[in-house]
C-alpha cells in the first residue's frame, strides 16, 4: 500500500500533527475539519449554518485535490458542540449531498476550540 498526502493549495499549518487528507488504494481519508481560517481562527462565530458550509467547502477542496467530487464521499463523521445546531447542520449538509446520501453518524461533544460548533471527518472512494 502506498499512502499519499492530500494538501490543497492555501492550506494553513494544522494545530496538531496531521494532514488534511491521506489517500491509500483509492480511498481518501479527510481529517476532522473544523471551521478554521488558514491561521486556525474560528470563522462565523455563533452561526452553525455558516460554519457547516465552511467545513464542507474545506472538505470539498480536499476531495477535489485528490481528484474526486462530493459524490465520492461514502462516510461522514459529524461532531456538534450542541444538539440545538443539529437542524442547521442538516440544512446545509443536504445541499452538499443532494442525491444518494453517504453513511454517517453524529455525536455531541466538546471541540478543540470553544467557538467551533461543528467538526466533520470524511471518507471518499476516489478512482
Amino acid at each position: 500500500m502506498s499512502k499519499q498526502t492530500v494538501l490543497p493549495a492555501g492550506t494553513g499549518k494544522p494545530l496538531a500533527p496531521y494532514v488534511p487528507g491521506s489517500m491509500a488504494d483509492g480511498i481518501l481519508y479527510v481529517s476532522g475539519t473544523l471551521p478554521f481560517d488558514k491561521d486556525n481562527n474560528v470563522v462565523h462565530v455563533g452561526d452553525a449554518e455558516a460554519q457547516t458550509r465552511h467545513v464542507l467547502e474545506t472538505i470539498k477542496g480536499v476531495v477535489e485535490e485528490a481528484g474526486g467530487t462530493m459524490d465520492d464521499v461514502t462516510f461522514n463523521m459529524i461532531m456538534v458542540r450542541d444538539w440545538s445546531d443539529y437542524d442547521a447542520v442538516n440544512l446545509v449538509y443536504a445541499e452538499y449531498f443532494p442525491g444518494e446520501k453517504p453513511a454517517r453518524y453524529c455525536i455531541q461533544c466538546g471541540l478543540v476550540k470553544p467557538d467551533a460548533l461543528i467538526e466533520i471527518a470524511s471518507i471518499a472512494h476516489v478512482g
